[in-house]
């Protein structure tokens, strides 16, 4: 007859094996559910002043200032494994040297299906800056807003749902008076 320790590791192992393969059915679910989001990114103004950065201060660099609106209904990435998106405009730009740049200039992170049909008319929550000093002769520059799904059991899933339609050039220097 088994003893009671032998029976307890094989109820455990028996268990332990249900839950993975569960599991293992969440993760492989979600490549089943695949949505294709659609917004639009418009870009409203942009704004270059001189300013100095906290970590150089002897040096000057051009700051941006962007405004945009934003709609978009990010529902569908909901299903029942999603936790959470997380959203980002960025803007992808070359600099005058010819480096390929991305910078994220505004984020949110959505938890809830309800809170998913966006409409924001806001401004850069982050510093948007050249670290060649300046953006004259930068290539203008393409808006975008991504998203990253995290499940509770599956693979990060990474995609765009709005994208300017043109680049949008970056204006003269504006100094402060």
């Amino acid at each position: 007859m088994h003893t009671v320790y032998a029976r307890i590791n094989n109820i455990s192992a028996m268990l332990s094996t249900c839950v993975m393969v569960l599991l293992a059915a969440v993760s492989l679910s979600t490549f089943v559910f695949t949505a294709d989001p659609k917004g639009t990114l418009a870009v409203s103004s942009i704004q270059v002043f001189p300013g100095n950065a906290r970590r150089y201060a002897n040096k000057n660099q051009d700051f941006t200032f962007v405004n945009f609106n934003l709609t978009a209904d990010l529902s569908p990435l909901f299903n029942w494994s999603t936790k959470q998106l997380f959203l980002y405009v960025s803007a992808e730009y070359e600099n005058k040297r010819g480096v390929k740049n991305e910078v994220v200039i505004w984020d949110r992170i959505v938890r809830r299906k309800e809170d998913a049909d966006l409409s924001v008319a806001g401004r850069n929550k982050y510093v948007f800056r050249e670290l060649s000093a300046s953006f004259k002769d930068a290539a203008p520059a393409h808006y975008s807003l991504k998203y990253n799904i995290m499940p509770y059991v599956g693979v990060l899933t990474y995609g765009e749902a709005a994208r300017t339609a043109e680049p949008v050039p970056f204006p003269e220097r504006q100094e402060l008076s």
